[in-house]
C-alpha cells in the first residue's frame, strides 16, 4: 500500500468538476467559463486597435443602443465622426471603411456588455439554489465592480482621443497610452481574479485535508515547493509588468520602428531613450523607450519561466512535486518560448495584424500557465509550511527526548 507521503506526491490537488464529488463545480465551470469571454473581449479590444477602430464611436451609454441601420442612420453617424480630429488624417476614408472600422469598436462594447450578462445572470441563478460557496459572495461582489468599472475605463481612454491632441513625429491623433494601458491593465486584472476563484472553487473538496495531507510531506519536498511557488508569484508578476508595457508599445505604435533584433536598429540601447521631459514620460510616451522596456521585460519574463521549468522539472527535483505541478512547470516554459518566438517575428516582420493579434493572446497563455502553476502549489502557502515545520521540529523534539530516556 502507498504511504499517505507518496499519496499526496502522485494524485496532487487535481480539480473536482464532477458535481456529485463537488456541489460547487458547476458556478468553478460558469466561473472559469466567464474568464474564457473575458479573453474574447480582450483579443477584439486588441483586433479593434491594430485597425484603428477605437474613435470611431464617438459617444458612450452604459447600457448600449443599437447600430445604425438604415443608409440615412450610417450617414448621419459618419458625418458626426467627421467632426472629431481623427477625421483629419483619415480623410480619405468611406462610408463602406466607415463601417467597417465602427463595426470592430461596437462589436467590442457590446461583447464587455455581454461578459457582463454572462457573469451576472448567472451569480443571480447559483445564488438562489445556494450554489455559491460560503465566502465567496464577497469575491462576486469584487468581480462584478472590476467589470463594471472596466466600462467606465474604456470611455475615459476613447475620450482622451476625441480631442486635438497629437502625438509623436506625425501627429497622429490617438488616445493617451497610459490610458490604454490601464484599460488593458483592468481587462487582465479581472480575467486573473476570474480565473483564480474558478480553481479555487473546483478545488474545495481538498480543502479540509489538505494542511493535513501537506504536513505528511518530506522535507525535501516542502522546500521543493517553497522555492517553486516563490519563483511562480515572482514571474507572474513579472507576465503582469510585460503585459503593461506591451499596452505602451502598442498605444505608441512603437511596434513598426526597430524593426530588428536583438539590437535596436544599430544599437543596443537607442538614442533618445531619454529624451523627453519629465523624465517620467518616456516610460509611456518614448517609442524608444517603451520598445526597449518591452524588450527588456519580455527576454526577462521568457528567462525566468525557461529557469523556473528547469528547476522543478529536473530529474532530482520532479518527483518531488504534484501532477498539476508538474504540468504547470511544463505549460510555462512551452508557452513562454511560444510567447517570445511570436514577439520577435511580429517585430521583424513590422507588425501583421494577424501576429499581433495572436501575441496579445500569447500573454494571456503565458499568465495563465503562470496563475495554473502557483494555484497547483497552494500546500505550499507560507500557513501551512510554517505548520509543516513546527510538527517535523516537534516531531524531531520527541524522538530526542526518547534517545536521552
Amino acid at each position: 500500500m502507498a504511504s499517505p507521503i507518496s499519496s499526496m506526491i502522485q494524485k496532487g490537488l487535481p480539480a473536482v468538476t464532477n458535481a456529485a464529488h463537488n456541489q460547487y463545480a458547476p458556478a468553478g465551470k460558469w466561473i472559469l467559463g466567464t474568464a474564457a469571454s473575458v479573453v474574447g473581449m480582450i483579443h477584439v479590444g486588441g483586433v479593434t486597435r491594430l485597425t484603428k477602430s477605437g474613435l470611431s464611436m464617438t459617444d458612450w451609454s452604459p447600457l448600449g443602443s443599437l447600430p445604425p441601420i438604415t443608409q440615412e442612420e450610417w450617414e448621419t453617424e459618419f458625418a458626426r465622426y467627421k467632426t472629431y480630429p481623427e477625421w483629419q488624417q483619415r480623410k480619405s476614408m468611406t462610408l463602406s471603411d466607415f463601417k467597417f472600422i465602427y463595426g470592430w469598436e461596437y462589436g467590442h462594447r457590446m461583447l464587455g456588455r455581454t461578459v457582463g450578462l454572462i457573469f451576472a445572470l448567472p451569480w443571480m441563478y447559483f445564488t438562489a439554489r445556494g450554489r455559491i460557496p460560503q465566502g465567496y459572495q464577497k469575491r462576486m461582489v469584487g468581480l462584478l465592480a472590476m467589470g463594471g468599472t472596466q466600462g467606465l475605463v474604456g470611455w475615459w481612454m476613447v475620450k482622451s482621443g476625441l480631442g486635438n491632441d497629437r502625438r509623436d513625429d506625425k501627429h497622429e491623433i490617438r488616445v493617451k497610452p497610459i490610458r490604454l494601458a490601464t484599460h488593458l491593465s483592468m481587462a487582465v486584472a479581472t480575467y486573473g481574479a476570474l480565473v483564480w476563484t474558478g480553481f479555487d472553487i473546483l478545488g474545495l473538496p481538498h480543502q479540509v485535508k489538505i494542511k493535513e495531507e501537506a504536513m505528511k510531506l518530506s522535507k525535501d519536498a516542502l522546500k521543493q515547493a517553497r522555492r517553486l511557488r516563490m519563483g511562480s508569484l515572482h514571474l507572474t508578476a513579472l507576465t503582469g509588468f510585460t503585459i503593461v508595457s506591451g499596452a505602451f508599445v502598442a498605444g505608441n505604435d512603437a511596434g513598426n520602428a526597430y524593426n530588428t533584433f536583438p539590437k535596436m536598429g544599430d544599437e543596443w540601447v537607442p538614442t533618445g531613450i531619454s529624451e523627453l521631459t519629465p523624465w517620467y514620460r518616456n516610460i509611456h510616451e518614448n517609442t524608444a523607450t517603451v520598445q526597449f522596456n518591452h524588450r527588456i521585460l519580455g527576454m526577462t519574463t521568457a528567462g525566468g519561466a525557461f529557469a523556473l521549468a528547469a528547476m522543478g522539472l529536473s530529474p532530482s527535483k520532479a518527483a518531488l512535486v504534484t501532477p498539476q505541478v508538474r504540468r504547470g512547470l511544463y505549460a510555462v516554459g512551452l508557452v513562454a518560448a511560444g510567447q517570445v518566438t511570436l514577439g520577435i517575428s511580429t517585430l521583424l516582420m513590422y507588425v501583421p495584424l494577424s501576429f499581433a493579434a495572436a501575441h496579445q493572446l500569447g500573454s494571456i497563455a503565458v499568465l495563465t500557465s503562470g496563475v495554473y502553476l502557483t494555484h497547483s502549489l497552494r500546500y505550499a502557502r507560507p500557513a501551512l509550511t510554517r505548520a509543516a515545520a513546527a510538527q517535523s521540529a516537534n516531531a524531531s523534539k520527541k524522538v530526542a527526548g526518547a534517545v536521552v530516556a
